[in-house]
């Protein structure tokens, strides 16, 4: 019987079922010191897919690290926040990681312009009217490249490819193309190269996964209590009323798809397209 009071972790390994009370337990890609990242597009996504799995990590006393893409200005409900609201959505960052544990320090805000991602898609260099200049480039995977090279996570948690909203299916992938910038030698002045890509988890934020998830994190009560206090704390945020009933409602549980990362190998499909062998009866009876 499972223990109220404490975490389960469930992974589905093809006809296997791994159940331990740690993510670690539950792993077989588990690495010696463990860092973490999450990697949020808009301040609350983080905290709504992966709150959960955050306080469990932290218990644990595994870093973890969040990084905060937009920077929020078009999540204005009223025409007197108009100016301010990035502002606002940044204290608010900061105040709902703290009720979850997570330091101001390892707190990433990228400071990308809200609802405008797919103009800072790629790397290019960086002119006076961008928001974000880094070693004198701007764009997602120059950020995200350097973010890897100085966190240096050996695990990472996303929104998932089929997200209804663009920046997170933005997001997504230029994260992915970014962990194999990380980990190649490019673009030095970024930081020293990852030694490997980190293992990539997805969440679900506002929509179902592509895909069935493969692991299942069961949270005691209270910290599913935490989890809705540290949503809360985005008060800007009108609507988030009605997205804290559904997480209420949906108990204290989290789902994560692994997100394989696997270079092109053509001998995936070799023998697809050979010709198979013909016997002839004697062969076959020899």
């Amino acid at each position: 019987m499972v223990n109220r009071n404490q975490y389960e972790f469930v992974r589905l390994v093809g006809n296997e079922r791994r159940v331990g009370s740690t993510l670690k337990s539950v792993s077989r890609h588990w690495q010696k010191n463990p860092r973490f990242l999450f990697v949020s597009p808009h301040d609350d996504d983080a905290i709504i897919g992966g709150g959960l799995t955050m306080l469990s990590l932290l218990k644990d006393k595994i870093p973890v690290h969040v990084a905060v893409v937009t920077d929020g200005a078009q999540g204005y409900c009223s025409m007197a926040e108009q100016d301010t609201i990035s502002d606002v959505r940044e204290k608010e960052t900061f105040t709902s990681l703290k009720r979850l544990g997570v330091p101001q320090k390892n707190v990433h805000w990228m400071g990308f312009p809200d609802c405008q991602l797919g103009q800072y898609q790629g790397r290019r260099k960086a002119t006076p009217t961008d928001n974000v200049n880094v070693k004198g480039y701007t764009g997602l995977q120059n950020s995200f490249t350097q973010l890897l090279r100085k966190v240096r996570p050996t695990q990472i948690f996303l929104p998932t490819s089929s997200d209804l909203h663009p920046d997170h299916r933005i997001v997504h992938a230029e994260m992915l193309i970014s962990c194999f910038h990380a980990a190649g030698a490019i673009w030095p002045e970024l930081g020293k190269p990852l030694s490997a890509v980190p293992y990539i988890h997805e969440m679900a934020v506002y929509c179902n996964f592509p895909t069935t998830p493969k692991l299942r994190i069961k949270a005691p009560m209270n910290a599913l209590k935490k989890k809705i206090d540290a949503i809360a704390e985005f008060r800007s945020q009108k609507q988030i009323k009605s997205l804290i009933e559904l997480i209420r409602r949906a108990g204290p549980v989290e789902y994560l798809r692994p997100v394989p990362f696997s270079l092109y190998n053509p001998h995936l499909y070799r023998d697809m397209f050979e010709e198979l062998p013909h016997y002839g009866y004697d062969q076959m009876h020899r």
